[in-house]
């Protein structure tokens, strides 16, 4: 299939290559699917949100009640993603994975939550390896849904004040990249504001001697970031196309890499955070992302404004001419 993937590609009429990484996007959506015309089915951005700990201790500029307020905001369809959703006619679900706060069961949530937030890194370990557990499995069991409703293109967004800093520590633990490199300025801190989160972080990934891939996700990680490692690794599982946003959701991808290398075969790196730690971890996974556009928002908005790209990288595949039907003469030839 590699080949004769790479043949059709290379045999529409155009210079070999001149589409660039539409082509290698083209590619790896046809070898996820197995088929030399790839369909991009139900288009689903789902965004999970949670509370932090460690957001007590002053970590982001935004206080804790900022999470639910959010996740109201993307219920009333008034955030950034809402809009770029609607653009492309991705179907955006959000997902309470642990937000402290009781939501209406009425409201068009997914009720997910495992713990109101995770505990403060300082004083114990961000979750439990049972709460960690629960919350990879119910991200499985939320994916499988989407699957089964006919979706097989999947993006991933977060919300949670204070999960830059979880972030930073996944990539620090992970990585061996100093504390910081890794730190960055998340929701906006001043230089006064990003050297106490350095310093608090610092304490936090001293306090803890872990190495094992999933007791690192439970020690330093948020439970949004291990529900979406479950819901990234049951997507590789069911072939799906995983679209990855920014930092967050690129600390969820990287645990989820520690415990199945070969979920890299799935993912489109859709966009380059500024934030700080993000080329660090594109770096360490030897992968490049589609697009650089500044951007450092979350909720999933990098990877809902590159869809386009990618539809277009699987439509010139499937209706394109080659040299031989359009009767225009290859120049291989």
């Amino acid at each position: 299939m590699k080949k004769a993937l790479q043949t059709k590609i290379d045999l529409k009429t155009k210079p070999l290559g001149s589409l660039g990484k539409l082509e290698m996007i083209a590619h790896k959506i046809g070898m996820i699917q197995n088929t030399l015309s790839p369909d991009l089915k139900n288009p689903t951005l789902m965004v999970f949100a949670a509370d932090h700990g460690l957001a007590d201790e002053g970590v982001s500029r935004y206080p804790k009640e900022v999470t639910f307020q959010m996740i109201m905001n993307f219920l009333n369809g008034g955030a950034a993603i809402n809009v770029f959703c609607r653009q492309h006619d991705i179907n955006l679900k959000v997902v309470d994975a642990g937000v402290d706060y009781d939501f209406s069961k009425a409201l068009n949530l997914i009720h997910a939550k495992v713990a109101k937030g995770t505990k403060n890194i300082l004083k114990e370990p961000a979750m439990s390896m049972d709460i960690c557990m629960l919350a990879l499995n119910k991200g499985k069991e939320i994916l499988n849904k989407e699957f089964e409703a006919g979706c097989n293109i999947i993006g991933f967004g977060e919300m949670g004040i204070g999960n830059t800093s979880a972030a930073s520590l996944l990539l620090h633990k992970y990585t061996g990249y100093s504390i910081e490199e890794c730190t960055g300025r998340g929701t906006g801190h001043d230089d006064e504001g990003l050297r106490k989160k350095k310093a608090i972080l610092k304490r936090a990934a001293e306090k803890y001697d872990v190495s094992d891939p999933l007791e690192i996700l439970a020690t330093f990680g948020g439970l949004e970031i291990a529900m979406m490692c479950g819901t990234m690794l049951q997507a590789k599982k069911n072939g799906m196309v995983v679209l990855v946003d920014g930092f967050i959701t690129t600390a969820a991808l990287l645990a989820a890499y520690q415990l199945d290398k070969s979920i890299l075969d799935n993912c489109i790196f859709c966009h380059c955070s500024m934030e700080n730690g993000h080329k660090y971890m594109l770096e360490y996974l030897g992968v490049e992302a589609l697009v650089d556009l500044n951007m450092r928002l979350g909720e999933g908005t990098g990877a809902a404004v590159t869809y386009p790209l990618i539809k277009s990288a699987v439509l010139f595949l499937n209706e394109m001419a080659s040299f031989e039907n359009a009767g225009v003469s290859d120049s291989s030839n």
